[in-house]
């Protein structure tokens, strides 16, 4: 029988795993296209799910590591840009990279354990109390934003995910 973990882990992966499979197989200038009108790339996205909820939900708040956060709306906003020196090959390694660190954290960490670190005074009332709860917000997130890239990778050349 599985753990608890277990099975969040395997609900966490199925949707990282989504994210990358629809993007599989994109040409780069597919991958940093901006498709609808708010102007995120699917490059961008991957890039928005490194920082802003692997790197800085398990490292950041699980782990407590002091690492660059999101803690203010420039670097939120800068989360979710990739340069053109960046290579697609970067940041799909990057993300894959924070997705292996994140995993150790979960495996290591007691569902019921609080965050290391919450910034009470950018976020007061948004405060998540155990990693049990964190890793749910992150499935729930990258659920969101597989939807989001299925969708743009539909209107780019019809690619649909599980039809």
């Amino acid at each position: 029988m599985l753990s608890e973990t277990d099975l969040l882990v395997a609900s966490l992966t199925t949707q990282r795993e989504h994210v990358l499979g629809i993007l599989e197989d994109l040409p780069d200038a597919a991958l940093r296209r901006a498709v609808l009108p708010s102007g995120w790339t699917c490059l961008g996205m991957v890039r928005h799910l490194t920082v802003s909820d692997e790197k800085f939900w398990f490292r950041g708040v699980v782990a407590g590591e002091k690492i660059d956060l999101i803690l203010t709306e420039e670097a939120a906003r800068a989360a979710w840009m990739v340069d053109d020196q960046t290579s697609v090959a970067a940041v799909l390694s990057e993300y894959r990279a924070e997705i292996e660190r994140s995993d150790v954290i979960i495996r290591n960490t007691a569902l019921d354990t609080a965050p290391a670190f919450w910034p009470e005074d950018r976020w007061p009332q948004w405060r998540l109390h155990s990693l049990r709860e964190i890793i749910l917000h992150v499935i729930s997130e990258t659920a969101c934003h597989a939807g989001h890239l299925d969708a743009v990778r539909e209107i780019i050349d019809g690619r649909q995910w599980m039809t």
